[in-house]
C-alpha cells in the first residue's frame, strides 16, 4: 500500500496552516513527519484521519481517495485520551469494539499486546494507579488493538524510561516488518533515524525537504572532516603546518580532530598528506550533519 498526501491546503479563519503539503508513505516502512510546534503536523494528521477536511488537495491510498472507514488506522496522539478511573481491560475492550472487533477478539488482542509490553499484571487496575510511562504503554495497546494497517505515532516515547523504550522499539520494528504504513512524529531525532527510511520536514505549513535520510545528508557540502587518532596532537600540528591553506577552521578535542575545509575537493589531498606522514589514524571520515542539524537548518526561519 502507498498512502499519498497530495497538495493539501487548510486555513482556519484568516490563518493559513497548510500550504500545498505533499508526501507519501509505503507499506513496511516508516516515514518521519517532522516540524516545529505549529508547523502543521497535527493538522495534516487530522486531515488524513478525516477529523476535518482540507480546503483543497487529496489523501490517496494506492491512487484512489482514502476512506478511513474502510482501512483500519491506529493513532497514538501526543495528548493522551484514556479514562483514568476505568479498569484497563474494560476500556481496551471498549476501544476494540469501537474499532469493529467482537468482544472476545478485543480481549484476546489486548491480552497479547499487554503481554508483549509486560503489562499483563495491570489488566484489572485503574489507569490512574499506573506511572506515566505505563499509562503510555496502555495508550499504545489501545492504538494497536484492532491490528491497524496504518499506524500514526505522535511522540510515542514520551515519558518512557530506557527499559520501556526498548520494549516499544521492538514493537515498532514488528509493525514495520509486518508491512504496516507507519507515520512517526517526534522531536527525538535518534528514534527518527532508527526507524525511518524517509522524512518530510514541515515549516510554516510547507514541506521544505523530504526524501531518504541518507540522501539528504549526502546532499550537504562534504567539507567537514573528523580524524580520530591516539596521536591527534602531532597530526593536528602537522596539518596546521602543511595544509593550512586548505583549512577554513579546525579544532582538536582529545583524540578527535575536526576540520572544516575550504573545499570538499581538498579532503583527498589531506588524506594523502597524512598517508605520507605515516600517521597512525583510527578513522578519517566526512562528518555528515546530524538529523537534528538538518532539522534546524530547514526550520530556523520559524523561530
Amino acid at each position: 500500500m502507498k498512502l499519498s498526501v497530495a497538495d493539501l491546503y487548510k486555513s482556519f479563519g484568516e490563518k493559513s496552516v497548510l500550504k500545498g503539503v505533499s508526501f507519501s508513505a509505503d507499506s513496511g516502512k516508516a516515514l518521519g513527519l517532522l516540524g516545529r510546534n505549529g508547523a502543521g503536523k497535527t493538522t495534516t494528521i487530522r486531515i488524513i484521519m478525516r477529523v476535518f477536511s482540507a480546503d483543497s488537495g487529496q489523501v490517496l491510498l494506492d491512487g484512489v481517495p482514502f476512506d478511513p472507514a474502510k482501512v483500519k488506522i491506529g493513532y497514538l496522539p501526543e495528548e493522551r485520551g484514556l479514562y483514568p478511573k476505568k479498569p484497563i481491560m474494560t476500556q481496551l475492550i471498549y476501544f476494540g469494539e469501537l474499532a469493529g472487533l467482537r468482544k472476545d477478539e478485543a480481549r484476546k488482542n489486548a491480552q497479547d499486546l499487554l503481554f508483549k509490553l509486560k503489562m499483563t499484571e495491570f489488566a484489572d487496575k485503574k489507569l490512574e494507579t499506573l506511572s506515566k510511562g505505563n499509562q503510555q504503554k496502555i495508550q499504545l495497546v489501545a492504538t494497536l488493538i484492532a491490528n491497524p494497517d496504518i499506524v500514526i505515532l505522535d511522540e510515542p516515547f514520551s515519558g518512557l524510561d530506557p527499559v520501556n523504550a526498548l520494549l516499544l522499539e521492538d514493537l515498532i520494528k514488528e509493525l514495520i516488518n509486518d508491512g504496516k504504513i507507519v507515520l512517526f512524529s517526534s522531536h527525538q531525532m535518534n528514534y527518527i533515524e532508527e526507524f525511518c527510511d524517509r522524512i518530510a520536514i514541515l515549516n510554516e505549513g510547507k514541506i521544505v525537504v523530504q526524501g531518504n535520510i541518507r540522501d539528504i545528508k549526502r546532499s550537504f557540502e562534504r567539507n567537514k572532516i573528523e580524524i580520530v587518532s591516539q596521536n591527534a596532537k602531532e597530526i593536528y600540528d602537522y596539518i596546521k603546518t602543511v595544509d593550512a591553506d586548505k583549512l577554513n577552521d579546525s579544532e582538536i578535542d582529545g583524540d578527535t580532530i575536526n576540520l572544516i575545509l575550504e573545499s570538499a575537493d581538498d579532503k583527498e589531498e589531506i588524506y594523502n598528506s597524512l598517508h605520507s606522514f605515516s600517521a597512525d589514524i583510527d578513522s578519517f571520515r566526512v562528518k555528515e550533519p546530524t538529523l537534528g542539524e538538518i532539522f534546524v537548518r530547514y526550520t530556523e526561519s520559524a523561530v
